[in-house]
C-alpha cells in the first residue's frame, strides 16, 4: 500500500479538496440514482468530525470544456444535500474568485460543491495550470472516486502532486479489497467474464489468463471462442475477425496453466424474444437457424464445480442475454451460488462492471458477495493489469 488514508492525515482545521463521483444518472432534473453520492458520505463525515472542510470536486457528463446548463450541478445542489445530510454551498465555479468566496464562506460542519470540472478545457487536458487554480482552493487533496481513477485529468492526477494527499474512505475500501484479489489471491482463483464482444476485452483476457486458475467465458464473446474451436454457432452473434486472437489466448492459456471453460451445451432460439420458443443443445449440434443466447444446464453444473472448490472469483460480464427472460436463467442461478458461497465465508467474491452489477441486481444476489465496485471502466482497466493514473499519483 504505497498510498496514505484520511486516518494519517492531520485534518483540523484543514481545507481538504475531495475528488468524488457525483456523475450521477438525470431524470426530469432529479437524481435518479443515488448510489454514488450516498457511497461518499463516510469520507465527508470523517474530515467534518475530525476538524476539516470537505471541498467537492466532480464532473457530470462531457460537456467538452464549455459551460453546459444541463450539466451543471446547480440543478441537483439542493438533492445533494438532502442526501449527505450536512449544510452544502454551491460555487458557480470550481476555480477563481466565486469557489474562493464559497470555501471561505462555508462553515464547520459544512461542505462546499464545486461547478462541474469539465467546463473547463484543462480538467480533460490533466493541465497543471488548471490544477494550481484548484489547488489554490485547499490544504490537502482526498481522491474518493476509484471510478475515475483511470483517467489522467487535473482533477485526478495532476492536482495529486501539488498538495499532500490521501485516498478517501470509499477509495481505501475499493482498493483494499481488489488488490489482494489479483496480486495474492487466495486460491484457486476463478475469473467469469462474459459480455458481447471478445475486441472489447482482449486486455482484460490476456491478462488474466496468466493470473486466474480457471477462466470461465460466457456471454456473446463465447460464441467468438467456439468459432475459434470450430463449432458451429448458427445464427449467433460472434466476431469472425477476431477467430485468430481467440486462439491465441486459448493457445496461451494452456501453456499458462490456465484452464478456460466455454460451454458445452447452451439454450437457442430464433429470436431474442420473451415469448420465443428456445431448446438447449450441445454444442456439437447447434442449429443453423438458431442464435445461442444463454449457457446450457450442463455447462451451468461445470462451472458450479469450479466455483465450490475456488477460494477466490472475480465477476465482469453477464453469461447470456439476461435483459430478455428466460435468457436470464444461468446469470441468475450462477450469482445466487456465489452470493450464497460468499454470505457462508466459502468464497471471497468480487464484481464490478454496469452490466456485471445490473444482472446481479436482477438476479436479486448482489447482498451476498463479498464486494461490489461501483467502478466501470476503472474496474476493467485493473482487471487489464493497467496501472490506473489516479492511483499512481497518489502513491
Amino acid at each position: 500500500m504505497g498510498w496514505k488514508t484520511l486516518d494519517q492525515m492531520e485534518l483540523e482545521g484543514k481545507r481538504v479538496l475531495t475528488r468524488v463521483d457525483l456523475n450521477v444518472p438525470i431524470k426530469d432534473e432529479k437524481i435518479s440514482d443515488d448510489t454514488r453520492i450516498k457511497k461518499i458520505i463516510p469520507t465527508l463525515s470523517h474530515i467534518i468530525k475530525r476538524g476539516g472542510l470537505p471541498i467537492l470536486v466532480a464532473h457530470l457528463g462531457r460537456p467538452n470544456g464549455k459551460r453546459n446548463p444541463s450539466l451543471s450541478f446547480a440543478k441537483i445542489s439542493t438533492d445533494i444535500e438532502k442526501l449527505i445530510g450536512l449544510p452544502l454551498i454551491f460555487a458557480a465555479d470550481c476555480i477563481g474568485t466565486t469557489a474562493e468566496l464559497a470555501v471561505t464562506s462555508q462553515k464547520t460542519g459544512g461542505v462546499v460543491l464545486l461547478e462541474n470540472t469539465r467546463f473547463h478545457e484543462g480538467e480533460e487536458k490533466n493541465s497543471i495550470s488548471f490544477a494550481k487554480s484548484l489547488a489554490k482552493l485547499a490544504d490537502i487533496y482526498c481522491n474518493d472516486a476509484f471510478s475515475c481513477a483511470h483517467r489522467a485529468h487535473a482533477s485526478t492526477e495532476a492536482i495529486a502532486h501539488l498538495l499532500p494527499n490521501c485516498s478517501g474512505k470509499l477509495m481505501e475500501q475499493e482498493l483494499l479489497s481488489l488488490e489482494p484479489a489479483l496480486t495474492k489471491p487466495e486460491r484457486p482463483l476463478t475469473a467469469i467474464v462474459g459480455g458481447s464482444k471478445v475486441s472489447t476485452k482482449l486486455d482484460l483476457l490476456n491478462n488474466l489468463i496468466q493470473k486466474v486458475d480457471t477462466l470461465i467465458v460466457g456471454g456473446g464473446m463465447a460464441n467468438t471462442f467456439l468459432l475459434a474451436k470450430g463449432f458451429s454457432i448458427g445464427a449467433s452473434l460472434a466476431e469472425h475477425k477476431m477467430k485468430n486472437n481467440a486462439c491465441m489466448i486459448l493457445d496461451t492459456a494452456q501453456k499458462a496453466g490456465c484452464k478456460i471453460l466455454l460451454p458445452s451445451d447452451v439454450v437457442v432460439a430464433k429470436l431474442l424474444n420473451s415469448d420465443v420458443e428456445n431448446f438447449v443443445v450441445p454444442i456439437t449440434d447447434c442449429p443453423s437457424n438458431l442464435m445461442i443466447l444463454d449457457i446450457g444446464p450442463k455447462t451451468l453444473e461445470n462451472a458450479k464445480g469450479i466455483l465450490v472448490n475456488s477460494k477466490t472469483v472475480i465477476w465482469n460480464g453477464p453469461l447470456g442475454a439476461f435483459e430478455i427472460k428466460p435468457f436470464d436463467q444461468a446469470t441468475n442461478i450462477l450469482a445466487n451460488f456465489v452470493s450464497n458461497l460468499s454470505y457462508n465465508e466459502k468464497l471471497i467474491s468480487i464484481a464490478g462492471g454496469g452490466d456485471t452489477l445490473a444482472a446481479l441486481n436482477n438476479a436479486e444476489a448482489s447482498d451476498g458477495f463479498s464486494y461490489l465496485s461501483t467502478a466501470g471502466g476503472a474496474f476493467l482497466e485493473w482487471m487489464e493489469g493497467k496501472k490506473l493514473p489516479g492511483i499512481a499519483a497518489l502513491e
